[in-house]
């Protein structure tokens, strides 16, 4: 399978919408918008962070939309996100989605959070060079109550 990443087209807005708002999902993820159903929050989040100088790319597998990924922050506090299609997980896509834009964005420190019993993600995570930094609480709206997450980092 070959994984690439590109820059963020408007037509994927409608796959990434449909992907965040996979129960299963949602749940895993935990730290997810208060309302993962609201297509115009999630639009006007999506207008607002493509207008700043984070770095947002869709993953593609095969040519096909399976998530995004991007780099966003402060300088020295930038943070990476990622968002899979479950009906994708487990296949190496976010683990070779996440090294593809470590690459493209060279800044370190970089910064991630996950939920503490999220270890797909932080499998993905420690395969791509990020190491458990801190442990921390977080309220997981996707979960409605406050929950561990642990805060890592990939140093140079």
């Amino acid at each position: 399978m070959q994984i690439a990443l590109r820059e963020v087209h408007d037509s994927d807005l409608p796959v990434f919408f449909r992907q965040m708002n996979d129960p299963e999902a949602l749940r895993m993820a935990a730290f997810t918008p208060k309302d993962p159903a609201d297509r115009d929050a999630f639009d006007a989040h999506w207008k607002r962070i493509r207008a700043t100088d984070a770095v947002h790319r869709t993953v593609l597998a095969d040519g096909d939309v399976v998530g995004s990924a991007a780099v966003y922050g402060e300088p020295g506090e930038r943070e990476v996100t990622y968002w899979i299609d479950r009906a994708y997980w487990g296949r190496g896509i976010a683990t070779a989605a996440l090294r593809a834009l470590v690459t493209e964005v060279p800044e370190r420190p970089l910064y991630a959070r996950a939920a503490a019993d999220n270890a797909g993600s932080l499998r993905v995570l420690q395969k791509c060079g990020f190491r458990v930094t801190a442990q921390a609480q977080g309220f997981a709206n996707a979960r409605g109550a406050e929950i561990d997450e642990f805060v890592l980092t990939l140093d140079a």
